[in-house]
């Protein structure tokens, strides 16, 4: 018998009002993420996982809405939820790792007291405390002489501390799911390295679900139990990370695994991935990656591809039967 998802949303959609209609920057998205477990959600710049994220915690930027769908945590759609149960949630419940860790944190403010502002927020702890606590944090994420950096400002730490700092913050309330958006993006190989292995350390100790969004496979595949490929704000594809890794179905997922380097084609020109993700790819009527894909027929410009399964693997392709 399998435990209920702490996390399931169904059928999501988010959109922007423009002058003729409206843009549907996410449509029809749904996924689940269980407790201790780690799910990646990857796709170019630009195909819609910053939004899904923030769809989260109902953080859309104005004038976008939450046009469909649920986002059911611990059974509860949190898209019904007044404005103080949410807030209640959004950083003690569900955190996040924002992408950049200079713009999450407050330059006129100590790296102490905004990480000790999460537990001042949600619980009734005193200043002190939460100060002690927050310094408890800083050496627990690896931060040397914790006590010292907490009374430093953001731009005295390098960009590791920030990232670690960034961590700490959205740590301190012991969150049942994390979100980290692009948590090692612009940190160095080594960094990046000991930013995972503190990640996975704390999922273990906190039993945190993580949902860890990166436009970097290598790096997915290093922490994700599953991976989510997303393009043109749809899911593509999803699967256990070894069978997206081994065995990808989907045209959208064998092209970016082809432009990871690996040591056989050392000195050679990597693939790319003709074109970009159109600004208006909601204006597609059938798949959305057709206009980009080799395999593409007739076919794939005017029908929406459903879900298959194959080899254990959801694949949204017409032509997937052809593929594999």
């Amino acid at each position: 018998m399998t435990n209920a998802p702490l996390l399931e949303v169904k059928n999501l959609e988010v959109s922007f009002p423009l002058n003729n209609g409206q843009f549907r920057a996410v449509s029809d998205f749904s996924f689940s993420l269980e407790a201790g477990k780690t799910v990646g959600l990857v796709g170019e710049s630009g195909s819609g996982k910053s939004l899904t994220a923030l769809s989260l915690l109902r953080l859309i930027p104005k004038p976008g809405i939450i046009s469909k769908g649920e986002i059911n945590f611990n059974g509860e759609n949190v898209l019904t939820l007044p404005d103080d149960k949410m807030r209640a949630i959004r950083g003690r419940k569900i955190s996040m790792i924002f992408q950049e860790p200079m713009t999450a944190l407050n330059p006129v403010l100590t790296v102490g007291a905004q990480i000790a502002e999460a537990l001042l927020i949600h619980t009734e702890i005193s200043p002190a405390q939460a100060h002690q606590k927050a310094v408890e944090m800083l050496d627990r994420v690896g931060i040397p002489d914790a006590a010292a950096r907490a009374l430093d400002y953001p731009h005295n730490l390098s960009g590791g501390m920030r990232q670690r700092a960034v961590i700490a913050m959205a740590l301190m309330c012991e969150p049942e799911i994390l979100i980290a958006d692009e948590a090692t993006t612009a940190l160095d190989t080594t960094v990046q390295a000991q930013i995972l292995d503190l990640l996975i350390d704390l999922q273990t100790e906190f039993n945190m679900a993580i949902l860890f969004i990166s436009h970097n496979l290598g790096v997915v595949s290093e922490i994700a139990d599953d991976v989510l490929v997303m393009y043109g704000g749809r899911l593509m594809e999803f699967a256990p990370a070894s069978q997206i890794f081994n065995t990808p179905q989907h045209p959208y997922t064998k092209g970016l695994l082809s432009t990871l380097p690996r040591p056989e084609l050392r000195g050679q020109i990597l693939p790319v991935i003709e074109g970009s993700v159109p600004g208006r790819y909601d204006q597609l009527d059938g798949c959305r990656f057709a206009p980009r894909c080799a395999e593409a027929g007739d076919d794939c410009l005017g029908e929406i591809p459903v879900f298959e399964n194959t080899a254990g693997q959801r694949a949204a392709c017409i032509k997937l039967d052809h593929l594999t």
